[in-house]
């Protein structure tokens, strides 16, 4: 395996190298991008058992829920590249207009160049890869940088990438925030960062000083609201699911419940059962129940629990990282709980009356990265789309908008900057030059000084 020191000195050696490699135009190729697309996918497959003990010793991550996310997502994307790559890269025709003519228009899908890639922790593989897969079908140089706060997963993927990639192409660098620090001084042809929103002011600063564009994926609340006009079961467990997924440290979890008074009691119950059904009496015990990812983020989530009214759960073991499902009811909208993006399996309960006060109490936070609404109401469903900005979501659902390539996925405003997944991920990492291709045929004079048309004669373009 190919280790890379993680010093100022030789971060700028490995750029260099790359920006040389990407000028001799090999990476622009279409069979070089599909190779490589190919060979990254059946590293993956080869590699499978060895991500998942990473994944398991880093966040206790179940196995069904690490192959399913993780993985299986990630070569998903890598196919639906593979099969659309060569219909992205064909230049665009487009319309001319008339006092254009004879030329016509085109608009060039260009790689951007070497481009950064900073991951999160909480699904530190398919974080770190499904954006790698956009870099390279866009035709891009790319450097990695997995997260310090998964080591074993972070090390998994280094000896995928630095042990079968030229690193002149792709490369995967270790370390912690001096890495990140010596990565962000550098100059790239993009940055693609997923992680919190602090520190995704950090990089867009860093990257002003280069004027390189960014992706920033960030979090936020996400709320889900339940109409009053429900399925109750099916909507329990969709939301016991996605909350409870990856022990809640999930950057599109439900953060919080709005629920309709009337139907509240009833939904409580479901919840209740739910969380009993999926992980047992004693959740500690369950096979099925991740960890915190580190004592950090666990004290942080334990100072969480003393707001409110514990309906179920609160238990948690430090040594073990270990913090049960709960859910909290009588939360006010002014508590600490309700500040701050929870991330952990803690799911807080607030009521409205009217649909109206519900979307007035979400409009009035910064715009989430997602949203939920169930509801059988056609005319409610339609209400919360149109009166309520967020970056995606899901009606009568929660997470799943994330398994379809053809939505993009992305924040706005706090939650986030630009969009990936599918052709997003092709877009975000390429450049769209247009170019206007002119003939020799035919060469009219009136363009040229002397100007012989007349004012009152261009002004009839306009009418």
């Amino acid at each position: 395996m190919v280790t890379i020191p993680a010093t100022s000195m030789d971060i700028s050696a490995t750029i260099a190298k790359q920006r040389a490699f990407f000028a001799t135009g090999k990476t622009k190729e279409y069979d070089f991008r599909i190779a490589q697309l190919n060979k990254l996918a059946q590293l993956i497959k080869d590699n499978d058992q060895l991500i998942l003990d990473a994944l398991y010793s880093d966040l206790r991550k179940p196995m069904v829920e690490a192959f399913g996310s993780e993985i299986l997502g990630t070569i998903s994307e890598i196919k639906y590249m593979i099969k659309n790559l060569k219909a992205w890269m064909k230049p665009q025709k487009v319309g001319t207009p008339i006092n254009l003519f004879p030329s016509s228009s085109y608009i060039y899908a260009e790689p951007l160049g070497v481009v950064l890639i900073v991951a999160p922790w909480n699904y530190p593989f398919v974080l770190t890869i499904q954006p790698l897969v956009g870099a390279i079908a866009a035709g891009n140089c790319a450097i990695l940088k997995p997260s310090e706060h998964t080591p074993h997963t972070s090390k998994a993927i280094a000896k995928i990438i630095n042990a079968n990639f030229d690193p002149d192409f792709v490369t995967a660098i270790e370390g912690g925030i001096e890495t990140n620090q010596a990565l962000l001084a550098e100059r790239f042809d993009h940055i693609f960062f997923t992680g919190g929103t602090a520190i995704g002011k950090i990089v867009m600063q860093a990257a002003a000083q280069h004027l390189t564009p960014v992706t920033l994926e960030l979090g936020g609340k996400s709320p889900c609201i339940i109409d009053s006009d429900c399925d109750l079961e099916i909507a329990a467990k969709r939301v016991v699911w996605g909350k409870f997924y990856n022990s809640g440290q999930t950057c599109v979890a439900p953060d919080y419940l709005l629920v309709q008074k009337d139907i509240k009691p009833a939904l409580i119950e479901k919840l209740l059962a739910c969380v009993k059904t999926f992980f047992g009496d004693n959740p500690q015990q369950s096979a099925d129940l991740g960890r915190i990812v580190n004592e950090r983020q666990f004290d942080r989530l334990v100072g969480l629990l003393d707001e409110g009214k514990i309906l179920i759960g609160g238990q948690s073991d430090r040594s073990d990282k270990f913090i049960a499902p709960t859910i909290i009811d009588q939360v006010s909208q002014n508590s600490k709980i309700m500040a701050e993006e929870i991330f952990g399996p803690i799911l807080p309960i607030l009521e409205y009356d009217q649909l109206s006060e519900a979307i007035a109490f979400v409009n009035a936070q910064p715009k989430p990265l997602a949203l939920y609404f169930f509801s059988k109401n056609k005319k409610h469903q339609e209400k919360i789309l149109q009166e309520v900005p967020f970056g995606g979501g899901c009606v009568n659902d929660t997470i799943m908008h994330l398994g379809n390539p053809e939505l993009p996925f992305g924040g706005v405003g706090n939650s986030g900057m630009g969009s990936y997944h599918g052709k997003s991920s092709f877009d975000i990492f390429t450049h769209r030059k247009s170019v206007l291709r002119n003939s020799f045929r035919l060469d009219l004079k009136w363009r040229y000084p002397p100007y012989t048309m007349s004012l009152e004669t261009l002004k009839k373009f306009i009418n």
